[in-house]
């Protein structure tokens, strides 16, 4: 008598699903992504309460390019792209908030809003600037950059449809994480590893990390993981962990670690304090960073 398990053994044959449910599938997919559902896997220090605008534009695609050329806003994750090719959700980080975005789905009641309707605020270093491009880019400018007595703002049309309120951003600290760190706290992370394609893809599915584009072609910052750092690649790096510590007075920690027998490199200034790349007395590297003095 053949055993059961022996079926195990035996080719795969892939079945094709019920032409019913397979489209009932898809349009309970299309009606999820497109009616608000929570598609994210890492948040950036929700609060409760908190508003995530939800915009319907002409071309998703372009729209995206434009958010990260004119506002500065990071990509998250890949868009979910439909079987028409449609794009079904995106989403982009702008300072410490989520936009996401979708195309028209008007079978679905999703469409760009009509002339006159959401305006929504956001926040840049140099409005004048940002609107000067936008309108480079192809936006329309409703109303001109000027202080009006609540701040330096205009109001402008993007290719897509939507309306932006485009206002001066208040300052921000100028620290990683934007507090004060302590005497020897760990304040920033790179994790190296020597190739970061893979490790992206293995970290995305093992931990839900999000990355967006960093300063290099193969650096990339890790979104929505609540410590402040990145991945970097490259068969150069030394593999694995290195961290930035915080130091009252970066001279004297680096004439420490020669004293220690370790190696203290140059002094380089950054726009969030003056760090220096260092190894210990076993050639594990790390940095010192030295906050600005207020």
């Amino acid at each position: 008598m053949p055993e059961p398990f022996d079926a195990l053994a035996l080719p795969s044959t892939p079945a094709d699903p019920d032409p019913a449910f397979a489209e009932q599938l898809r349009d309970d997919l299309r009606r999820l992504i497109l009616n608000g559902a929570d598609m994210t896997t890492t948040e950036i220090e929700a609060q409760p309460g908190a508003l995530t605008p939800y915009l319907v534009v002409t071309d998703a695609r372009a729209a995206l390019d434009f958010y990260v050329e004119v506002f500065g806003a990071q990509r998250r994750a890949e868009p979910i792209v439909m079987d028409d090719g449609r794009v079904g959700h995106a989403e982009l980080a702008i300072g410490g908030s989520v936009l996401m975005l979708a195309e028209e789905f008007p079978e679905l009641g999703n469409v760009v809003a009509p002339e006159g309707g959401a305006l929504v605020r956001v926040e840049v270093p140099d409005p004048r600037e940002a609107v000067r491009r936008a309108v480079e880019l192809g936006a329309e400018q409703l109303r001109p950059v000027e202080d009006r007595g609540y701040g330096l703002n205009g109001v402008i049309r993007d290719p897509y449809g939507q309306r932006w309120l485009v206002g001066k951003a208040a300052p921000r600290a100028s620290t990683p994480g934007g507090r004060t760190y302590r005497h020897g706290e760990a304040g920033y992370f790179t994790f190296q590893v020597p190739d970061d394609v893979r490790a992206k893809a293995f970290y995305g599915a093992v931990l839900g990390w999000q990355f967006s584009q960093g300063s290099l072609p193969t650096a990339w910052r890790i979104e929505g993981d609540g410590l402040p750092g990145g991945l970097w690649g490259g068969t150069e790096l030394q593999t694995g962990w290195k961290l930035m510590f915080a130091v009252d007075d970066l001279e004297a920690a680096l004439g420490r670690v020669r004293e220690q027998g370790g190696r203290a490199g140059e002094v380089e200034h950054q726009p969030y304090g003056r760090t220096a790349d260092c190894a210990d007395d076993q050639g594990i590297e790390f940095w010192l960073w030295e906050q600005p003095r207020t």
